[in-house]
Parts: structure tokens; C-alpha cells; sequence
């Protein structure tokens, strides 16, 4: 049978080429039984002429369904459906389906979808003021590098490193730069033993308490803190003190004497964006000793401090290997990537291998060497220095534009990041703020989310500027200001 060229038809929305969309065109007419094994395919004139494409494109799409046996090529007779395409098999829907009488309620034995964490709507690049946080600038990214560098790792000198079961390993590359390169600008010095490659720093936590905490023990957060680690730790029935910080970071003092375990962010501190000093950082350390308690460091955003030089990671004052670091390469290349890491001594990081290797063995080699390969050319510090100037400028842009439009910033001064956090007069509610903002085009985080759910504030919020260009800040806060 012929198939006519009107069975064809381009969708504007198709995220690929017009070469990718023709092939899916076709491959899905195979493969969803519409067209049938010995169907002529239109000629490459007739279809480009029909689809308004150039006939090199049609060309080189039927070439490569050609290479993958979904269509043949009979001579001058033309392109036709392949007799040994590809084929789904098709079920009939049962006659049961929709009808499910399951009570989940009281088959689920453990619920995990309660959990309280940051909205970020899925269209939120379509908002012109986007004051969220840890989303990819894709103007500063450097896509034609990471391009390349993939490339590289899907080669045939890659294909056995990239393709292989590591089982509970990771990929020698990446765990070897991390340790001769990443660690020690942190001031950390590392075996490959003592690195565990992770899919991002939500996945290190939840190991490391799985790992360290059960219903016996007792874990300290920050509070207000990051909301992914609270629900991690709620999942681990430990007990959960909620320790108060101010402008020096976590107030260790008043931690009870019981704590097994303390997850703290002195880089960055996760919202107000506040540094530990460099004393409180020692002064953690020997609270931490005399008190026999680990400490798991959160050294999250470390690369962006543009305003002056980062302090000493804690885990390069640790002298008794008590500090547990985690590292990410998610908020510095993209969220999207999911890639972090562990530092501990070899005893710890084994077990977290027999943990990891239950649940997903390892990240993805692919995605692995084409990080290594990125890192291990230069193009990471790079685009780490691009975004720092253009964080350091959209950082006083927002500072004086905060300034003219009367907003109260909550933070005191620190030494980077990418985010203010703010506090609106007494009595407003941020999370409604948040809501009638959005139909000014204008997207702020609530920050109840980050407090401990029995006491939470509402009027506080973040405002970061990691996706947002600098033109648009001030007349970004002027609508968040008028509002208020």
C-alpha cells in the first residue's frame, strides 16, 4: 500500500529537529501498526515538498530509519516499511480496568507523599521576574563544551567504561578528579576509597542518615533549614531537635547532649545564605568532639563566594575524621543533573556502597564520564567563573534595588550565594503574596516551608538570582514591594 504524504504533519511544539521529527513521525506509524511491513513510504520529493522541509532532510531521516530496520530501500523503487520493522505487542484493555477496589490507605505501610518542600511551577521560565531558586541559567551555561564532552563519552574508547556494571563502584575518572582537584580547593585530601559518587546531594543525605540514624537516635537540623532534609529525617524516626541559628549559622550551644548526629551548612547556610565564620567553624568542631556527635557538612553553593574568598571547608579542620562531607555538581552545572558526592573515612563509605548498591548500584556512567570530562578540561571552572560575575553583579543590582523599594533583607552580609532571604511586615502571609505575585508575572518562594512545621512563620521569603537577568530585577522588586 502507498502511504500518502498527507499522513504526515509537523508538530510546532516537537522539542528535536525536522530530521528527529520525521524519523519519530515514521518509527511511531511502525511501530503503532498504522503503517504495515511492504507500505511504500512518499518519495523524498514528495514529502518534502508536502512538509516544507528540503529533500536532504527527508533523505537523511529515511537513511537513518533505514539503519535501523524500520524502513528498506528497493533500488531506484524507493523507501519502503521495513518486513522485519520493529514491533510492539498490543494488548487488549481489560475489561476490569478503572474498576480497582484496593483500599491503599491501609495497604501502603509507609507514606512519604506528605512531604512539605518548595513549589516551582514546570512553566516558571515563562514568567518574566523568576525569583526561584536553583534553576540553570541557560545563557551562562557552556552547551557547546558539555555537547562535545558527551560526545567524548559515547565514543568507542569510552563504550566499555560507560556501558559497564560498576556494581557497587564508580566511575575511576570522575572519582579520581574529584579527589586530586575538587577536594583539595576545599582544603580536603582524599583516597577514592573514601568518595562516593551519588545522584546528587539529596541522595547523600538520605544515605548518610539511613546509615547513621535509626528510632534510637537523635539527629540535629538547622531550623529554619532545608526542607528535603527535614523529610529525610522524618523518614528515619530518629529524634529531630531543631536547633536555632543566627547570624554566625547553626547556635551549636544549645544542642542537647544526646545528638548522634548534626547536619549543618557553614558555606552557605540553607535559607539565609549565612557564612560561618571560621572560629565558629572550630568552635563546632570541638562541641562536636566533647560531645562525641558527627557532623554531615552540606557544602552546597562553596563556588559562589564572589564577595570574598570561601572559608576552610569543616571537613579540612576535622582531625579525627568526624566530619562527613557532602558535595554536588547539580547547583553548579544544572539541578537537572543529579550528580554529587561523599568524602568519610573508608569504613563509613562502605557501608554507604552496600546501601547505594540495594537501591541503584550507581549513577549512570554516561552521565558520569561526560562530567568527568568536562571537569577534566577546564570547562567546569570556566562556566564557575561566569557564573560568579554574573552573580556578583545581579547580587548588587538586587541588593539596591531592594534598598530604593523599602524590602527588609533577614540575612546579614555573606560572602556569595545566589539568593536573598526577606522578611514581609508582621501579619502577611508570603504564601498568598506568592499567589497574587504570579499574576503580575512574578515568582518568589514562601519560606514557611523552611521552618519546623509546629511553629513556622509566614512572612518570611526568598528571593534568589540565579535564573533571572539583572535588567528585570528592579522592576521585579518594585511589584513585590507595591504589593506588600
Amino acid at each position: 500500500m502507498q502511504i500518502a504524504p498527507d499522513a504526515f504533519f509537523l508538530d510546532p511544539q516537537y522539542k528535536g529537529s525536522l530530521q528527529q521529527q520525521i524519523q519519530h513521525i515514521v518509527s511511531q506509524g511502525i511501530l503503532a501498526r498504522r503503517f504495515n511491513p511492504g507500505d511504500k513510504l512518499p518519495s523524498s520529493r514528495k514529502l518534502a515538498h508536502h512538509l516544507g522541509v528540503s529533500r536532504i532532510t527527508v533523505t537523511l531521516a529515511y537513511g537513518e530509519l533505514v539503519s535501523d530496520d524500520y524502513l528498506s530501500s528497493r533500488g531506484r523503487s524507493g523507501y519502503f516499511v521495513s518486513q522485519s520493522a520493529p514491533q510492539r505487542v498490543l494488548f487488549e484493555p481489560s475489561a476490569q480496568s478503572g474498576k480497582a477496589t484496593i483500599d491503599w490507605h491501609r495497604v501502603i505501610g509507609q507514606h512519604y507523599s506528605g512531604q512539605v518542600l518548595p513549589e516551582k511551577p514546570a512553566d516558571w521560565q515563562d514568567y518574566p521576574y523568576r525569583f526561584i531558586y536553583g534553576q540553570a541559567d541557560q545563557t551562562l551555561f557552556d552547551h557547546h563544551n558539555w555537547r562535545l564532552c558527551a560526545l567524548q563519552a559515547l565514543g568507542k574508547k569510552n563504550f566499555s567504561d560507560i556501558t559497564a556494571d560498576y556494581y557497587e563502584r564508580d566511575d575511576p575518572e570522575l572519582a579520581k578528579y574529584i579527589a586530586l582537584y575538587t577536594l583539595p580547593r576545599r582544603g580536603i585530601f582524599a583516597r577514592p576509597e573514601e568518595i562516593l559518587v551519588t545522584l546528587g546531594a539529596q541522595n547523600a543525605l538520605w544515605l548518610c542518615a539511613e546509615t547513621l540514624l535509626n528510632q534510637r537516635r537523635t539527629a540535629a537540623m538547622e531550623n529554619p533549614g532545608y526542607p528535603g532534609l527535614r523529610a529525610i529525617l522524618d523518614q528515619t524516626r530518629c529524634k529531630l531537635v531543631q536547633a536555632p541559628v543566627n547570624e554566625n549559622g547553626i547556635i551549636y550551644e544549645q544542642l542537647p547532649d544526646e545528638v548522634d548526629a548534626a547536619f549543618v551548612t557553614p558555606s552557605h547556610h540553607c535559607p539565609t545564605n549565612v557564612t560561618m565564620p571560621i572560629e565558629r567553624r572550630h568552635g563546632l568542631l570541638e562541641h562536636a568532639r566533647k560531645n562525641e556527635y558527627m557532623v554531615i557538612e552540606d557544602d552546597y553553593e562553596f563556588e559562589m563566594s564572589f564577595v570574598r574568598p570561601p572559608a576552610p571547608a569543616l571537613k579540612s579542620l576535622d582531625q579525627e575524621g568526624r566530619v562527613i562531607y557532602v558535595g554536588s555538581f547539580s547547583k553548579s552545572l544544572f539541578p537537572g543533573l543529579r550528580l554529587g558526592y561523599v568524602v568519610a573515612p573508608e569504613p563509613f563509605i562502605r557501608e554507604l556502597r552496600g546501601l547505594r548498591a540495594t537501591i541503584l548500584r550507581h549513577p549512570p556512567g554516561q552521565i558520569q564520564r561526560t562530567v568527568a570530562n568536562f571537569l577534566s578540561l577546564g570547562h567546569y571552572d570556566a562556566l564557575v567563573a561566569r557564573m560568579s560575575q554574573a552573580f556578583a553583579t545581579r547580587r548588587a543590582v538586587m541588593r539596591d534595588a531592594i534598598a530604593e523599594y523599602g524590602l527588609t533583607i533577614a540575612q546579614p552580609d555573606s560572602a556569595g550565594g545566589s539568593s536573598f532571604w526577606l522578611r514581609a511586615p508582621d501579619g502577611i502571609d508570603t504564601r498568598e503574596t506568592a499567589q497574587q505575585l504570579r499574576a503580575c508575572g512574578v515568582l518568589i518562594e514562601p519560606g514557611d516551608v523552611f521552618f519546623d512545621r509546629k511553629d513556622a512563620p509566614r512572612n518570611f521569603y526568598r528571593l534568589a538570582y540565579s535564573s533571572i537577568e539583572a535588567s528585570k530585577i528592579p522592576e521585579g522588586i518594585r511589584l513585590i514591594a507595591n504589593l506588600l
